[in-house]
């Protein structure tokens, strides 16, 4: 039986894309998933695509698709909590832990550990998966999930308010030409390569592509060929990060996507940190926990494939 919602459109200023409301708004599909869901919109009675325009007082009927059932099976993975209570979690993200279950990872992951957690606390017994926003799979650092649909609406809403504050940690090759600054580009798709991003320079007065991306960057220490990098993403694009320090031309060490020195088998690869695993690390958030009303900042510290890294090119310096 598929999902179905009537309305009438309030709280627009002039019009607005109805897939925008759905999504915003509305909050019922994200736009990806009202592509995928096959939803049906009639507006004003009228069968309509989801591009249509829509204003205060229309109204709106939704037919969607349910979505298919997911299993998620509940597994004791030790986390490495930063805080906790009965609203939501923060967790310091081990480096090689898939944040949600996917093709070839139906276990093993955050997900999972969390949905172990919760059940083993039955004063809670409902759940809800509320992930909030996700970390790279090869990507360590700080990662916060609600436990109920109200404090995921409330920490969500603050990462689309852009109220929220993260910094990261990246060791790169090379030294920027400027010891700070800002990368401001379009990401989009590579044409080639669908699981890639690359990044654009934006063109006043020409036509689109892609989606806006901010990124600002300060250099706190170098070395011969290397550099230790705060970033503080102002946008959150899939991959931001890892394709602006490309674009750059300072790749992040040990990153197989973006960092020619690391793809495949190449015989140049940075002989130095052969083997290296990527060298990005979430190092903190800042953001108000559910029943709070300012902010917290949750750190992650430094890990130790960083400290391992740092002491070789200290080393290094000082013996030269």
């Amino acid at each position: 039986m598929n999902c179905t919602y009537s309305g009438t459109a309030e709280g627009i200023t002039g019009s607005v894309r109805l897939d925008r409301y759905i999504a915003e708004t509305l909050r019922l599909l994200s736009r990806s998933q009202i592509k995928s869901r096959c939803l049906e919109a009639k507006l004003n009675g009228k069968t309509v695509k989801v591009s249509r325009p829509v204003k205060n007082g229309d109204t709106i009927e939704l037919s969607w698709q349910p979505a298919a059932p997911l299993y998620l099976e509940p597994e004791n993975i030790a986390l490495d909590l930063i805080y906790e209570d009965d609203r939501c979690a923060v967790i310091n993200k081990a480096q090689g832990m898939v944040v949600h279950p996917g093709a070839g990872n139906h276990s093993g992951t955050l997900a999972n550990a969390l949905l172990w957690r919760h059940l083993n606390r039955p004063e809670q017994p409902d759940y809800r998966n509320g992930i909030v926003h996700r970390l790279d799979k090869d990507t360590s650092g700080v990662i916060i999930a609600a436990y109920d649909n109200e404090a995921l609406a409330f920490l969500s809403d603050q990462f689309k308010a852009k109220t929220i504050r993260k910094r990261y940690l990246a060791l790169v090759q090379g030294i920027p030409v400027n010891s700070k600054g800002r990368i401001h580009t379009r990401l989009i798709r590579d044409p080639r390569d669908r699981k890639r991003f690359t990044a654009l320079p934006i063109i006043p007065d020409s036509k689109p592509q892609g989606k806006i991306a901010l990124t600002r960057y300060h250099v706190i220490k170098s070395w011969p060929g290397y550099s230790l990098l705060i970033l503080e993403p102002k946008t959150g694009r899939t991959h931001q990060l890892r394709v602006h320090l490309k674009h750059l031309g300072n790749p992040i060490i040990g990153d197989s996507i973006y960092n020619p020195l690391y793809e495949g088998n190449r015989k140049d690869r940075d002989k130095n940190f052969p083997n290296s695993a990527l060298m990005l690390h979430a190092l903190n958030l800042a953001i108000v926990i559910p029943g709070e009303i300012e902010q917290r900042v949750f750190k992650a510290p430094m890990p130790d494939r960083f400290k391992t890294v740092i002491a070789e090119l200290n080393r290094r310096v000082k013996k030269n």
